[in-house]
């Protein structure tokens, strides 16, 4: 794993994809330009491209749209390759229907309580979207924004960089905040996200990325069977709205002790009153490292019957895993396959949930001046 290296961002008609492939030359250090054809048109004719990278083995589409990874195609252990990353085929179920498939989350990943917070003394009312709750920057958070995204070439990593601009207000949050996240396949065909950050007014900031991952392949069934570890030895619990309580809560002795290697189903049916309040596993795991200066070792997700494994790094002291308890048949896939409970699950680097209301908790406070960047890498093995 690379991690010193660059790595890596409402109603609508969805056209049809019109191929305008611009590069796609390959590189004698390995690196391929990526290759951009027309995806679709939001209601007022905005352009939605999506992108094609190929590095390392691993292959990625990536949409204009929430920066959306639409799919993420990996070999097993005979070579043969799968999307591990639940998605839909048309604009139209992005704009309309999804429940953050692939995308860039911001301005805030996960809850915040009643969608308000108290900053410098001055309380801000936020947008809810989830109960009385603000969910993922709201309403129309990062994933419903059209980004501007360059690709790149450098040496033997090839990859997009993303920018959005979040005006003051927008969401409610205060700030005109200027966002930029790399996207990079390395030559390895690790996957890293590079996220950025500038204010011009204090504000909270915790981007994150929503990718439901399938190893054996997206539509292929539950998850259950997959093997997660995480370097945690506490998490946070929550209320009936999935609002940190602020403990710190042990996982030893719990069906939420991933420190060693476990089948998601073992305990997913246990009758611990956090997996009732959430219908299965979406919780925050608080990282025994911490905040690093750069990214660690933090979770492993295993798929025994290809042998596909994922290895996520980062700098951040939050996991939240989220076992696709939302998911309930209503939505078709990529491969056209209806979605299920249990058939993804989601890993997102983050600070923690409700952070602004959560005095011990890491802050997620950003001031002028400053740059809010972390960093998020993804290695894939079979």
């Amino acid at each position: 794993m690379e991690l010193s290296r660059r790595t890596v961002i409402a109603s609508a008609a969805a056209a049809g994809v019109a191929a305008t492939a611009v590069g796609g030359t390959a590189h004698a250090s390995g690196g391929r330009k990526p290759v951009k054809e027309l995806f679709g048109r939001l209601a007022d004719g905005t352009k939605v491209y999506r992108w094609s990278l190929e590095n390392g083995g691993t292959r990625m589409k990536v949409l204009s749209y929430g920066g959306v990874v639409q799919s993420l195609e990996i070999p097993d252990r005979r070579g043969r390759y799968a999307n591990v990353s639940l998605g839909f085929d048309n604009l139209d179920d992005y704009v309309a229907r999804s429940p953050h498939f692939g995308a860039l989350i911001g301005r805030y990943g996960n809850r915040i309580a009643k969608g308000r917070f108290t900053l410098d003394g001055k309380e801000y009312q936020l947008s809810v979207n989830d109960g009385e709750n603000s969910l993922h920057g709201g309403a129309l958070g990062f994933d419903y924004r059209v980004w501007d995204v360059e690709p790149f070439t450098h040496g033997s990593d090839t990859g997009l960089v993303l920018h959005y601009t979040s005006v003051d207000g927008e969401m409610g949050y205060p700030g005109t905040l200027r966002a930029k996240v790399t996207y990079t396949l390395t030559r390895r065909g690790d996957w890293r996200i590079d996220y950025e950050a500038t204010t011009d007014k204090a504000t909270v900031v915790n981007l994150t990325s929503h990718v439901y991952w399938n190893l054996a392949g997206e539509g292929s069934g539950t998850i259950e069977d997959h093997e997660l570890s995480i370097a945690a030895s506490r998490f946070t619990p929550t209320d009936a709205g999935l609002i940190p309580t602020g403990e710190l809560a042990r996982v030893s002795g719990t069906p939420f002790d991933f420190r060693r290697a476990k089948p998601i189903g073992r305990d997913i049916r246990d009758a611990h009153p956090q997996l009732v309040t959430a219908k299965g596993f979406d919780h925050n795991w608080v990282l025994d490292k911490g905040i690093t200066d750069r990214p660690e070792h933090i979770a492993t997700l295993r798929e025994n019957a290809s042998g596909r494994t994922l290895r996520i790094a980062t700098d951040q002291p939050g996991l939240q895993f989220y076992s696709g308890n939302f998911l309930d048949g209503t939505l078709t896939g990529t491969g056209g396959s209806l979605y299920r409970q249990g058939d993804a699950l989601c890993l997102e680097t983050q600070h923690f949930p409700d952070s602004p209301n959560q005095p011990s908790f890491p802050s997620t406070v950003l001031r002028p001046g400053e740059t809010y960047r972390t960093s998020t890498v993804h290695s894939f093995d079979a």
